[in-house]
């Protein structure tokens, strides 16, 4: 650890004193992150205070909503609620202290520039290999879905393998736009289309007659749970499952530095989260209390046949830019750890550009082999969420607020209790951690144990895995 350096001529310190006087506008100096923007060249600081607010809203809602109903489904309503309010608290509370930590050092593009700062180099490595295999997984998880999409609205028109592969080209295309300026146009379009998706599924499970896997003849009870009485292996993924929901975190300091004016973050993270705890308060337990133990996972199946189709048609363009948004973030954390410092980051060079392809071509492979390899929406996004989000949105922020807030004059009793707070969400990140990851892969074994479960690979209907 390098908080006992706090206060002294450091090394760190004294690049934070210098980069902390370059403007924070591309300029004549040039941006602490960016660097000077050649003449003709990609102008990343472009991203106002509510674009910013819909791309974290993208990097969350987009799947993480799909998987609340099912998660109530093992946890019950009463206490899904009030995890997920929890949840909601302690990850808004991480991002806030991660958007501080971005203003009082303005070359962090990331965590993984951050975890330099405290630790050296073994953080930034440690940081910057759970940040990309995150954000990879997490797009293979997107991949997954726009399959699932194709295959509802198509009522399986061709082999799921094919539809992933079809989803990985047009996520490679779309991802190598190269400023999340312009992304956030797409971003816009993508959470009007996802929120009119789940809103329609909402309203749909409320007034049809039954919900598409129950059946279908004679009588039927939804068999919702107050209090869920699962095992613990299934409490835990279904926790997991509540954490990927908020798991943007990570991203927030990469959208933050290409944000015109970072100091309006608070502003942007705060709108963000309410809108999204909001959406998933009701679309939980509206879905979960007319679906119980039918509700399918991702939710946008559990309201028959035909508004499975209408619902996955809704959601089509906000799956396919959750995906491109996972993609590109992946992308550019390499694509500037490895130009950073050279003319060729901000000049339309050929380095420049095949350094990019580069970039968004292998991330895009690697979450099309992970989207194929593991088939099965609900066990991925709560292994994801158990492994790198609560590795990354937990466990990170604490240090953040410690490595700036340790050595400081005054030790009040906000102090103290803020040393509290950060201790208390780093012990809860480590168990949630270790024993959601239990869970989840606990199971990833019971979905593959299954009878006629989609396997890796496959063809089979991904869309009737419910």
């Amino acid at each position: 650890m390098r908080w006992s350096t706090m206060g002294q001529s450091s090394k760190y310190e004294e690049r934070d004193q210098e980069l902390a006087a370059v403007p924070s506008q591309p300029g004549e100096q040039g941006d602490a992150v960016f660097g000077q923007a050649d003449e003709g060249g990609p102008n990343y600081r472009q991203v106002g205070r509510f674009a910013a607010s819909v791309l974290m809203m993208k990097t969350e809602i987009g799947l993480g909503v799909l998987s609340i109903p099912d998660a109530f489904d093992s946890l019950g309503i009463i206490p899904g609620v009030i995890i997920l309010i929890a949840i909601s608290v302690i990850t808004t509370w991480s991002a806030y202290v991660a958007g501080k930590f971005k203003l009082n050092h303005p070359e962090t593009y990331g965590v993984a520039d951050a975890g330099e700062l405290m630790f050296g180099v073994a953080g930034r490595e440690g940081f910057a290999i759970a940040f990309c295999l995150l954000w990879i997984f997490v797009a293979g998880s997107a991949m997954l879905s726009v399959s699932i999409s194709l295959n509802a609205m198509s009522t399986h028109g061709a082999c799921t393998a094919i539809f992933v592969a079809v989803a990985a080209i047009g996520g490679f295309l779309v991802s190598s736009i190269r400023t999340l300026g312009k992304v956030s146009s797409l971003a816009w379009i993508g959470m009007i289309s996802i929120l009119a998706a789940i809103f329609t599924v909402t309203i749909a499970t409320g007034v049809q007659d039954r919900p598409a896997a129950a059946p279908q003849t004679g009588p039927w009870d939804p068999q919702y749970k107050l209090f869920g009485n699962g095992t613990f292996a299934a409490a835990m993924a279904a926790i997991s499952s509540i954490i990927f929901a908020f798991c943007g975190v990570p991203a927030y300091i990469s959208i933050a530095s290409e944000m015109a004016d970072p100091r309006q973050f608070t502003f942007s993270l705060l709108l963000c989260r309410g809108v999204a705890t909001s959406v998933y308060i009701i679309i939980g337990v509206v879905v979960y209390y007319y679906c119980g133990i039918y509700v399918a996972s991702p939710a946008l199946g559990s309201a028959g046949t035909l508004l499975k189709k209408i619902c996955y048609g809704l959601a089509f363009p906000g799956l396919v830019v959750s995906m491109v948004l996972y993609l590109h973030l992946t992308a550019k954390y390499i694509f500037i750890r490895i130009l950073r410092g050279t003319k060729h980051l901000a000049a339309n060079t050929l380095i420049h550009w095949g350094t990019w392809l580069g970039c968004t071509s292998v991330i895009t492979l690697i979450a099309y082999c992970i989207a194929s390899g593991i088939p099965a929406f609900g066990g991925l996004v709560s292994l994801v969420g158990a492994v790198f989000g609560t590795l990354l949105c937990f466990l990170p922020m604490p240090c953040m607020w410690f490595y700036d807030n340790w050595n400081t004059k005054e030790r009040t009793t906000w102090w103290r209790c803020m040393v509290a707070w950060s201790v208390f969400v780093f012990v809860v990140g480590m168990y949630l951690m270790v024993a959601g990851t239990y869970g989840s892969v606990v199971g990833l074994i019971n979905i593959f144990a299954e009878d006629g479960s989609t396997r890796a690979w496959s063809c089979a209907d991904n869309s009737n895995s419910v």
